[in-house]
């Protein structure tokens, strides 16, 4: 686990991950938003890595992904996206989450290269399968960069062993199944899934897909390390495209909520 991600977890408080796509609507907006997040003391802030076939994201965050590509948003732009926010809070853990094939197209070293120098800290890969990661396990271990790993309703537990071979950082758990923003979580069913995984592992569990609000991030946190959300944030761009003031006003509002959430 890196050092600021280690920082993060090494009380027992709950922690609130927030997510937006890099450059939507565009890059100047995207640095206000993570500025307003900064600002409510979110604990880690996931940045998405636009691409244009986001096969576990729901309609909303495809969307937005699109709006980025149309707006020619690239990684050299996330990258500064994450500059950005670390000068602003160095010990701020910052995660991208995207799909191999946009590191394989930049090039793995000079991707993980560019991780560091920029100070993200970790990466969350939704379709790197552990028998096909070797090649980026190599360069992350190298250069002290996490791996976390999507952990689903569905792995039994031959295949949470090979997941947690190289996983670090924490573990993502997809409460629902299909693309993010379309169900609610089940708590009953999330519940026997921890506890089923905590057997296996020490690393925080930190669920996330279906958390669309405070009362939701404040029921996932009774019974987990934390609670990501990202397609209410991402609609909140979608609704108020129009009026950018406006929309950093309720994100504002609405990632203070979902902080006091955890506060249980």
């Amino acid at each position: 686990m890196t050092e600021i991600l280690s920082q993060v977890f090494r009380n027992k408080d709950k922690k609130l991950i927030t997510f937006i796509t890099g450059g939507d609507p565009d890059l100047a907006t995207s640095n206000q938003i993570i500025k307003k997040m900064i600002t409510n003391n979110i604990d880690i802030i996931e940045i998405g890595m636009p691409f244009s076939d986001p096969m576990a994201d729901g309609p909303t965050i495809q969307a937005s992904s699109n709006r980025a590509l149309q707006n020619s948003i690239n990684l050299d732009d996330i990258f500064k996206l994450a500059y950005n926010a670390k000068s602003k809070k160095n010990e701020l853990p910052i995660i991208l989450m995207g799909y191999y094939n946009v590191i394989l197209n930049y090039g793995i070293k000079s991707f993980v290269q560019n991780c560091v120098v920029n100070g993200v800290d970790g990466l969350i890969i939704v379709d790197l399968q552990p028998e096909e990661d070797d090649d980026l396990i190599i360069e992350l271990k190298k250069n002290n960069l996490d791996l976390i790993r999507l952990i689903t309703p569905t792995t039994d537990e031959n295949r949470l062993k090979l997941i947690l071979k190289n996983a670090s950082g924490f573990l993502y758990y997809v409460t629902v199944m299909g693309t993010t923003g379309q169900k609610s979580a089940d708590i009953g069913e999330l519940e026997k899934s921890l506890k089923f995984i905590k057997q296996h592992t020490s690393l925080p569990i930190i669920p996330g897909f279906g958390i669309k609000d405070a009362n939701d991030v404040k029921n996932i946190c009774r019974i987990a390390d934390g609670a990501v959300v990202g397609s209410s944030i991402i609609k909140i761009v979608e609704e108020n495209l129009e009026n950018k003031e406006l929309m950093l006003n309720k994100i504002d509002s609405f990632t203070k909520q979902l902080k006091q959430g955890t506060k249980l």
